[in-house]
């Protein structure tokens, strides 16, 4: 199941196109019957969850946090239990993406799809951290907005 709550109000946001391209990207990943939970918020909120668990103190658009950390870039998870079919949690701000959309001369829901993608595959243990991991994830990524942008 796709969960989603927005709890800030400055910026309007479409829960529903969310879970669509949420949808799409699991289904494109064949986890069509996993659970991913995505909280939409401010700078602040995120700023707090960025110095608590990156020990960055300052804002961020996304932060990913696996269920299953241990997972590795390409591997598949081995579901033993029902809880295993949870693939973790997105913290997204509102605020940030869409100062990144007007610095990038997108539109917030392009910039949005990106994040998601971007969210999920380090829920799915992808990375950047080194240039081959960066090379494996950029390919994932262009895999899986193809697929939204099919639709």
């Amino acid at each position: 199941m796709i969960y989603i709550k927005n709890s800030q109000r400055a910026i309007k946001i479409n829960a529903n196109q969310l879970k669509t391209d949420l949808q799409i990207i699991l289904d494109a990943l064949k986890y069509s019957n996993f659970d991913i939970s995505v909280l939409i918020t401010t700078n602040k909120t995120i700023r707090a969850y960025n110095r608590d668990y990156r020990q960055k103190d300052t804002p961020t658009d996304i932060l990913s946090f696996p269920y299953h950390p241990e997972l590795q870039a390409g591997k598949r998870i081995r579901v033993k239990e029902i809880e295993d079919r949870n693939l973790g949690d997105l913290v997204i701000s509102a605020e940030y993406v869409s100062k990144e959309a007007r610095e990038l001369k997108v539109t917030f829901e392009a910039r949005m799809k990106k994040l998601l993608v971007h969210g999920v595959c380090h829920l799915l243990g992808y990375d950047h951290i080194i240039d081959a991991d960066w090379r494996r994830m950029r390919a994932k990524e262009g895999f899986l907005l193809k697929k939204l942008m099919n639709i």
